[in-house]
C-alpha cells in the first residue's frame, strides 16, 4: 500500500492505492447530504418518542409515546374508534328508524330502502353468499367430487320467483329470523324401483310441459296416488305453507337429472336417512349473529334482487330530516364506507390489534438501521478526518 497520500492531480487520498493507480479520496459528502441524514436521524428520535414505537420485554406491553402536542396519545384503535364514531353519528338517524319499522315499511321509504340496500350489500356477503352465492346467484355442487346426495345447488337461487315458503317480504322476513327446515319423506320401502322410476319420470317431464304426454302415464298415477299430492298439491305447483316445490317449472332446488330426481325421491330431504339431501336454512336469530335491524336489512336486499313478490303496500313513512345524506356522507368517510357494518368494524379492530407487535418489531428494526446508518456515516467521517490528520503530518 503506498504512503502518498496525494494523487496525481493533488486531491487528498488515505494512501490506500490499489493497481498503482487506484486510490481511495477523502473528499466530504455535499453538504445538502449531510444536512439531510442529521434531519432523518433526528426525525427518527421524535417520532420514536412521540409515537408507540418502542416494544418492550415484557409480552404485549409497549412505550406508548408522549404523543402529539395537544392530541395526546397515538393509537391506531383511538383513531379507528374516532372513525367509528363519525360513521356512527351518520347512521344512527337511520339505524333509530330501522328499529321502529316493519321490513314492508322500510320498503315503502325510498331513502330508507336505499340505506337498506347499501347496508345489505355488505350482510349479504358476510352471512348469506357462501350458500346462495354472491347476488343470489346461487351456489352449484356438481362433479365427481360431490356425493349423489349433494348433487344441485347448494341454497336456492333468490334471483327468480320460485320461492318455497312464498317471495313477499313478509315471508323472506320469517325466513331470515326463524330459519327454515322442510321435509320430504324417504320413498326407498313405501314405493317400487319401477314405481321411483315412473313417476320420476312423471316429474320431469312435467317440468318440461309434457306431464300429459301418454309414455308418463304409469308415473302420473303413481304420482295421484301415492302421497306426493299432499306435499306438492294435486297440480304438483307446490305449497308454500309447507314448503314443497313447484314441479311444474323449469327450477330445480336440486338436480334437476332424471338420475336426481330418483335420488331425491328415494332418500328424501332431511328425511334422517343417510343418502337423503340436506336443506337447512339456519335461523339467524336463535345464532345471535345478526341485530333484528340487519335481518331486516337483508330481507330489502332480497327482496330487492327483483324475485320477491308484491305484496300491498305498506304506508309511508316519514324519512329522516338528512335523509339526502344517504347519498353524500359516505365519500366523506373514505375509511369506514356507509355500508360497512358493525362486523366488518370488528374485524379492522381486530386486525389492527395483531398487527401491532409487527408494527412495533418493524418501527424497531427500521430505527435501529437508521441509527446504525448514522452510526455508520460518523465513523467513515471520523476515520477521513483522521487519516486526513495522519497525512497532514
Amino acid at each position: 500500500m503506498s504512503e502518498n497520500h496525494n494523487s496525481a492531480g493533488g486531491v487528498p487520498t488515505t494512501g490506500h492505492v490499489w493497481d498503482e493507480d487506484l486510490a481511495d479520496f477523502v473528499n466530504q459528502p455535499p453538504k445538502w447530504w449531510m444536512i439531510g441524514l442529521t434531519a432523518s436521524a433526528l426525525w427518527v428520535v421524535i417520532y420514536w418518542i412521540m409515537y408507540p414505537a418502542i416494544p418492550l420485554a415484557i409480552s404485549g406491553t409497549y412505550f406508548e409515546g408522549v404523543g402529539l402536542p395537544g392530541s395526546g396519545k397515538w393509537t391506531a384503535i383511538k383513531e379507528l374508534a374516532a372513525d367509528q364514531k363519525v360513521l356512527d353519528d351518520v347512521r344512527g338517524k337511520f339505524e333509530k328508524k330501522l328499529d321502529e319499522m316493519t321490513p314492508a315499511a322500510i320498503l315503502a321509504d325510498e331513502n330508507l330502502t336505499k340505506y337498506a340496500l347499501a347496508s345489505g350489500k355488505v350482510l349479504f356477503s358476510d352471512n348469506c353468499a357462501a350458500c346462495h352465492g354472491q347476488g343470489g346467484v346461487g351456489t352449484k355442487q356438481s362433479g365427481d367430487k360431490f356425493a349423489k346426495r349433494e348433487q344441485g345447488y347448494m341454497a336456492p337461487i333468490l334471483l327468480d320467483d320460485d320461492w318455497l315458503y312464498g317471495g313477499k317480504i313478509e315471508n323472506i322476513h320469517e325466513t331470515i329470523t326463524g330459519g327454515r327446515q322442510g321435509m320430504m319423506t324417504a320413498h326407498k320401502d313405501s314405493l317400487s324401483a319401477q314405481q321411483i322410476d315412473d313417476v320420476a319420470k312423471y316429474v320431469q317431464a312435467m317440468s318440461e310441459g309434457k306431464g300429459d304426454d301418454a309414455g308418463v302415464a304409469a308415473g302420473k298415477k303413481v304420482f295421484a296416488e301415492s302421497d306426493c299430492t299432499g306435499c306438492h298439491g294435486p297440480d304438483a305447483k307446490g305449497m308454500e305453507a309447507m314448503g314443497s316445490a313447484n314441479l311444474t317449472d323449469k327450477v330445480w332446488r336440486f338436480d334437476g337429472s332424471l338420475e336426481g330426481i330418483k335420488q331425491t325421491i328415494t332418500y328424501g330431504v332431511n328425511s334422517g336417512d343417510p343418502s337423503a339431501r340436506i336443506a337447512v336454512m339456519p335461523n339467524f336469530t336463535a345464532a345471535g349473529k345478526l341485530s333484528a335491524t340487519e335481518m331486516k336489512k337483508l330481507a330489502v336486499y332480497v327482496y330487492k334482487f327483483g324475485g320477491g313478490k308484491a305484496a300491498e303496500a305498506a304506508a309511508p313513512v316519514a324519512a329522516p330530516a338528512t335523509a339526502s345524506a344517504v347519498g353524500t356522507a359516505a365519500p366523506a368517510l373514505s375509511k369506514y364506507p356507509l355500508n360497512c357494518t358493525v362486523q366488518t368494524v370488528q374485524i379492522f379492530e381486530r386486525e389492527i390489534k395483531m398487527s401491532h407487535d409487527f408494527v412495533y418489531w418493524g418501527l424497531m428494526i427500521g430505527t435501529a438501521g437508521a441509527f446504525g446508518a448514522v452510526i455508520a456515516a460518523l465513523a467513515w467521517l471520523f476515520y477521513n478526518a483522521k487519516v486526513k490528520n495522519r497525512g497532514d503530518k
